[in-house]
């Protein structure tokens, strides 16, 4: 089984590359995150790979990070979700934008995935809401579920005013470490709102 090439990049298109690793060349089917990354670099690149064997053929699928191939073994196990979906979602989320869609409940984060409705959407943050926190992702991804209580009203009302669920959680996930248990709804919503305002000026 290959887990691993390093080569130097002979072409690629959408969804793939091929690799030439010592006059052989190796089609990888990668998101477009990693294509990205790795079609900027020059020189070799190093790829992880995962491969899939099957009666009629062997494919590869390639990964720039360990973060990347993890949450795509993990993604790959709910029912529904084969090797093109599970690119799909990290083409559109990366590891700690899923990791956090999935902690918030936000099933249109995941849709935005080609392949992905709100049926699979709803099954994939149903089955892997408790499994995430076993891969290193972000911080918000493997500590959002334990918000509770005020937090979470204070969640709804940034909601309520339009900004997405995703945003909306890791904001009031940060105020809610940064002001402790006691924290309020309302001082919650203000800090979110300053963390929002903050997040749009870095943009």
């Amino acid at each position: 089984m290959i887990a691993k090439l390093t080569g130097v990049i002979d072409s690629s298109g959408e969804g793939w590359l091929i690799i030439d690793v010592a006059g052989v060349g190796y089609l990888v089917f990668c998101s477009s995150r990693t294509l990205g990354q790795l079609t900027t670099m020059s020189g070799p690149v190093s790829v992880l790979i995962e491969t899939h064997v099957r009666e009629d053929h062997i494919h590869l699928y390639g990964f720039a990070d360990a973060g990347e191939r993890d949450s795509y073994k993990l993604i790959t196990t709910v029912q529904g979700v084969g090797a093109k979906v599970g690119l799909a979602i990290l083409s559109v989320l990366s590891p700690d934008e899923l990791a956090q869609a999935i902690a918030a409940g936000d099933k249109a984060a995941v849709t935005r995935a080609p392949g992905v409705g709100p049926k699979l959407a709803t099954r994939i943050i149903s089955e892997l809401k408790d499994k995430m926190g076993g891969i290193v992702l972000g911080a918000v991804g493997t500590r959002g579920a334990a918000i509770e209580g005020p937090a979470i009203d204070a969640v709804s009302a940034l909601v309520n005013l339009g900004y997405g669920r995703s945003d909306a959680f890791a904001a009031i996930t940060q105020a809610n470490e940064r002001m402790g248990d006691g924290a309020t709804v309302e001082a919650l919503i203000r800090e979110g709102l300053a963390q929002l305002g903050a997040n749009e000026l870095r943009a």
